[in-house]
């Protein structure tokens, strides 16, 4: 086989190989290359299980420190893989702040933590220009979100101000600085954590901001056997600070281009469409999903069919990440409020509500 024939090749099987092939498949395809060249559909089913091999892997190591959450750790490495922020939101003492630290234990990304506090001004977490007598000039002091993963612990803590230092960087991957804009790394991901139930001394998060997280998870109370192996875990040791990486930056990024080759039926993107018109019309809500809520439901589905081993989106992926990509950014009506109602139990009545298309996938 030729160069240029190995070239052809590598460009058929998608965009996984163009950025970081992984050993794995590497390996299989030099071994290939002796005997004759794999099909597309052959080079296709290796990253898959490349790409499957790779994810239990952080998977695994994430779970050797959270304590049955694996719910939980499926929407992150859903979030990981779509390149999005997660919004961590539950009561003090759940473990928000241990999951963030564990995934970005886990990668070999650059690492960045920033407390939140009404103190904090937009300066600390975006960087400024300081003179340097020595040299007589004015030079760069990055801030702390230029990191890969940024851990914002108690995001709610902040004043406005200084949360509005996050929106260009959550959205666009960019900061600037007294007029000068500068790139942030890729990946580039932002773990929030916040806790919904102290109110004194907290800044409520404004919509846009809300609306810029892609996904919204909940740890919740674990049951009195994970609570009893919690206890065994933690006993003596602390298993976070025994962890090592085990994905590199670059190989993260390798999976969120396979992420993006996931075959999205076009009645399942008119489906997705639908769920967000609807919630928009709905009486019970004063505010539905936005646009960027649509497409987050759209990424997050392919990431999620990726990391459950398939290379198509299914109607089931979709339902499954609502309350997680939309209810964050929805807001209840004062009466469905007063009802006891929650934006999850509107959600599920817009489920039932929007027929589920039939459409046998694209590719098995």
């Amino acid at each position: 086989m030729t160069d240029a024939e190995g070239k052809d090749d590598v460009r058929d099987a998608g965009p996984f190989l163009l950025v970081q092939p992984l050993p794995f498949l590497l390996s299989a395809m030099s071994r290939n290359d002796r005997l004759t060249a794999p099909s597309t559909e052959e080079v296709r089913r290796m990253a898959l299980e490349s790409f499957a091999a790779v994810t239990e892997r952080l998977r695994s190591n994430i779970d050797s420190v959270m304590v049955g959450k694996a719910s939980v750790i499926e929407m992150m490495l859903v979030a990981l893989l779509s390149e999005g922020h997660v919004l961590i939101e539950d009561v003090p003492g759940i473990g928000k702040t241990t999951l963030a630290k564990a995934i970005a234990r886990s990668l070999g990304c650059t690492f960045g933590r920033i407390q939140f506090t009404p103190d904090l001004m937009p300066a600390d977490i975006v960087g400024t220009n300081v003179f340097n007598q020595r040299t007589g000039e004015f030079e760069l002091r990055p801030g702390r979100l230029f990191a890969q993963i940024v851990l914002a612990d108690e995001v709610n803590r902040a004043t406005p101000r200084t949360q509005s230092a996050l929106l260009e960087a959550m959205q666009e991957n960019q900061v600037t600085i007294e007029g000068t804009t500068l790139p942030l790394p890729r990946p580039f991901v932002v773990l929030a954590t916040q806790n919904p139930i102290e109110l004194e001394g907290t800044f409520p998060l404004p919509e846009a901001q809300i609306d810029r997280f892609l996904v919204r998870v909940r740890l919740g109370y674990p049951t009195a056997e994970e609570e009893g192996e919690l206890l065994l875990r933690f006993s003596g040791r602390d298993p976070l600070a025994e962890l090592q990486p085990v994905v590199t930056a670059e190989e993260l990024l390798a999976m969120t281009e396979e992420v993006n080759g996931v075959d999205v039926e076009p009645s399942l993107r008119d489906y997705i469409v639908a769920l967000a018109q609807a919630t928009r019309s709905h009486p019970a809500l004063e505010l539905g999903a936005s646009p960027r809520a649509t497409l987050a439901l759209y990424r997050t589905a392919q990431a999620l069919a990726a990391l459950r081993g398939r290379r198509y989106v299914v109607p089931d992926d979709v339902k499954y990440l609502l309350p997680f990509v939309f209810a964050h950014r929805m807001i209840l009506t004062p009466q469905t409020r007063l009802r006891g109602l929650t934006a999850e139990d509107v959600l599920a009545e817009v489920a039932r509500n929007v027929p589920v298309p039939v459409a046998k996938p694209a590719r098995a």
